[in-house]
């Protein structure tokens, strides 16, 4: 028969030094988490983690290193960073997400393409999407601007086997580009081109605020140009067009893969690359 024990558990047993505390989840360390130092409040995404403990940079493209462990905070929240267990390799993958095909030459381009409004839009395509277009041999070309797509249709003639897909900026009923798109679909060229877009001012805006380590992206007042409101906001250099270009290639620096992007883009990119590779009717 079991005996009643009248002086209760051990109260020495287990961690007593932690009995009362709250207990403080845990957050897997991974590029892109945006952290907040409780010591001095410094705000940065995870740029990468080695012996020396996470490296977190702000959003001005300063690097700090802080040592693994307690004192930080998500979204005024304590968390304990713990870094990712390895996970087991599984089928290789590329940027935009796609299983990467091995040993794989570039297929010979096809007649078909893709149109870009501007050369930061071919740069983020590729980077994210450019195994892929290798692989389905296509093309992307700069525009330089919507306003010439009807001419550059009536100079190409789409057909089957020469489809043409468009990717344009402030895609936004009422617009310009709206007008533009509207005007193709309407044409004799609609059987075989298609234009779609995405809804941000520029495809800048759609890199998400988290790869980026801010909190959103700054709201720019109208009459000031976009990308000198937002470098002025980010506290960038923005006097001169290599300034600019020096921005973009700090943003793009933060685009790893498809994860990076919103949603608006990448769905609309997808379909793009379905309209061109598809077979002839």
């Amino acid at each position: 028969m079991q005996q009643e024990d009248r002086y209760g558990s051990d109260v020495l047993a287990g961690d007593w030094r932690r009995a009362g505390r709250p207990v403080v989840p845990e957050a897997t360390v991974e590029l892109g988490l945006v952290l907040e130092t409780a010591v001095d409040g410094w705000v940065g995404a995870v740029v990468s983690w080695d012996k020396s403990g996470l490296h977190l940079e702000d959003r001005l493209g300063r690097v700090r290193v802080f040592p693994i462990g307690t004192g930080f905070l998500v979204d005024g929240r304590e968390v304990r960073p713990v870094l990712p267990v390895a996970a087991p390799k599984g089928p290789a993958r590329t940027a935009s997400g796609s299983r990467a095909v091995a040993a794989t030459p570039a297929r010979v381009a096809r007649g078909s393409r893709i149109l870009v409004e501007g050369r930061h839009d071919a740069e983020l395509v590729e980077k994210v999407w450019g195994d892929d277009l290798r692989v389905e041999g296509v093309v992307v070309e700069l525009l330089d601007g919507v306003d010439r797509l009807p001419a550059f249709l009536d100079e190409f003639r789409p057909g089957p086997g020469r489809r043409v897909g468009v990717l344009v900026d402030h895609l936004v009923p009422g617009s310009k580009e709206s007008r533009i798109a509207e005007s193709v679909g309407r044409s004799g060229h609609a059987r075989h081109a298609l234009v779609l877009g995405h809804p941000f001012i520029d495809v800048w805006q759609s890199v998400t605020p988290r790869a980026l380590g801010i909190p959103a992206w700054p709201t720019i007042p109208r009459g000031i140009e976009w990308k000198h409101g937002v470098c002025d906001a980010f506290g960038w250099p923005h006097a001169e067009q290599a300034d600019i270009a020096q921005a973009w290639r700090r943003i793009l620096g933060r685009v790893r893969s498809y994860a990076d992007l919103e949603p608006a883009l990448l769905g609309r990119v997808e379909e793009l690359i379905d309209f061109v590779t598809a077979e002839p009717e």
